[in-house]
């Protein structure tokens, strides 16, 4: 119970924190930031909106309605399938590919400063091992390294 009770607290907290600072300096959640993040990395810079919901862990309502909020500002637009017309697409913009490029220095730097006042090189490498193993598997080989 004790490394259950770790864990949870600790990401509480640094999510809570590192959210503060992306909301605070970017107006951008978490979730916006990851979503943007998703969308950068994946072919053609856009994924069924399913499939982004699935990534995200929030239900089909939910990527909705973060989408909704990323196409408002003009991060995000909705694109069509040529083959299959029953399925939309979540599309990166330029405007949301500057956004993500704009957080994403001082949002990396923010998450290793987490890391790195806490933990040597050698424990966050372990930690990444061990969390990888836990239900959700591990992130994207395109996740840069932390």
């Amino acid at each position: 119970m004790r490394a259950w009770i770790s864990l949870i607290r600790a990401h509480d907290v640094t999510s809570r924190e590192l959210g503060a600072q992306l909301q605070a300096n970017h107006a951008l959640t978490r979730k916006d930031y990851e979503a943007l993040y998703l969308l950068s990395e994946a072919e053609g810079q856009r994924l069924k909106r399913v499939d982004l919901s699935e990534r995200l862990s929030l239900t089909p309502s939910g990527v909705t309605r973060l989408l909704e909020g990323l196409e408002a500002d003009g991060f995000v637009e909705r694109a069509a399938c040529d083959s299959d017309l029953r399925v939309t697409y979540a599309a990166l913009t330029d405007a949301g590919r500057e956004k993500l490029e704009e957080a994403s220095s001082a949002h990396v730097a923010a998450v290793r400063a987490v890391l790195e006042d806490c933990l040597a090189p050698d424990e966050i490498e372990t930690l990444a091992e061990l969390l990888d193993r836990l239900p959700g598997g591990p992130p994207p080989e395109s996740c840069p390294a932390v």
